[in-house]
């Protein structure tokens, strides 16, 4: 890939994880933040760097898991 692909690749994960703390609501904030640090873990294995994709990569288990956890820790409006 070439390498200009590949730095547009880190300033779209760059912006997402930026933007990402721009939200007041925390839903929004982790999906944001998911996408940016996806976009990070192709990132760092495209410039072969292991730091970068475990540090991501398990950012974002982190935030699937508060997102699944958030989830269910709702309670369901009964009528």
């Amino acid at each position: 890939m070439s390498e200009i692909y590949v730095e547009w690749i880190g300033y779209f994960a760059s912006f997402f994880v930026a933007i990402s703390f721009m939200f007041r609501d925390i839903k929004k904030l982790r999906i944001t933040n998911m996408i940016g640090g996806i976009a990070f873990v192709v990132y760092g294995y495209l410039i072969d760097s292991w730091p970068v994709i475990l540090t991501n990569f398990f950012i974002v288990l982190m935030h699937i898991y508060h997102l699944f956890r958030d989830r269910k820790a709702k309670p369901e409006n009964v009528l």
